[in-house]
């Protein structure tokens, strides 16, 4: 079968990029690959992806697969143009669960990726009702190993080496720790946080990507 993703023009201009491009050069063994945007293996420049064979007379709310990434689906929207909406779930409901948008028709590159901000205040809540009850044991993990002081939460997509801080655009929140508990109170969310940087779109670990899906579906339940 043809696959349903193909490749798009490279980009260098975005402000997003340059900084991707230099994270690319000192961490590449983190770079974390997307159909959104992907590092080619014979460049540090970025490549964008998405689902192909559109045309005008498909009809609304086509879902597609992420081969590369089990959690990602392509929702073809056509209000206000045609869009793919990218989520993490597997339908289309309502915009305000969409991770962003990508043009589906021309060229798109990673700056035609739009940030879609009411999607921010559902993964922060579900990050802190996360991290609250204890769902994810990587945070869990990292708060025994710490013990005290604050830590950061950060997007899977470019894990930065161990002991050191990654780039602002990838820490989520930060939370403070004591003796060896988080403490969901002193949540605070990185306002430099982006959901789709050079690297891709946002990527949790599993516990904290469990409860995403879950508040989602709840939101979604209450509308």
């Amino acid at each position: 079968m043809t696959t349903i993703f193909r490749s798009f023009r490279t980009l260098a201009r975005a402000p997003q990029c340059r900084v991707g491009i230099q994270l690319a050069a000192r961490f590449s063994t983190h770079a974390w690959r997307s159909p959104a945007v992907r590092l080619q293996t014979n460049t540090i420049y970025p490549r964008i992806q998405r689902p192909a064979h559109f045309s005008t007379s498909q009809s609304a709310h086509q879902t597609q697969n992420d081969p590369s990434r089990p959690d990602l689906f392509y929702h073809l929207v056509a209000e206000p143009r045609p869009m793919w909406a990218v989520s993490f779930l597997e339908s289309y409901d309502n915009k305000e669960e969409v991770i962003g948008w990508l043009p589906a028709e021309g060229e798109p590159v990673l700056e035609d990726f739009v940030e879609n901000a009411a999607f921010l205040p559902l993964l922060h809540y579900a990050l802190k009702t996360g991290l609250a009850d204890g769902v994810d044991d990587v945070q869990r993990n990292g708060a025994i190993q710490l013990q005290n002081g604050w830590m950061h939460v950060h997007d899977e997509r470019n894990i930065p080496p161990l002991g050191r801080i990654g780039d602002p655009e990838d820490i989520i929140v930060t939370v403070l720790v004591q003796d060896g508990e988080i403490n969901a109170g002193t949540y605070q969310p990185m306002p430099a946080y982006r959901v789709c940087t050079s690297y891709g779109v946002t990527k949790l670990t599993d516990g904290l990507a469990g409860r995403l899906k879950q508040v989602l579906l709840d939101h979604r339940e209450k509308r």
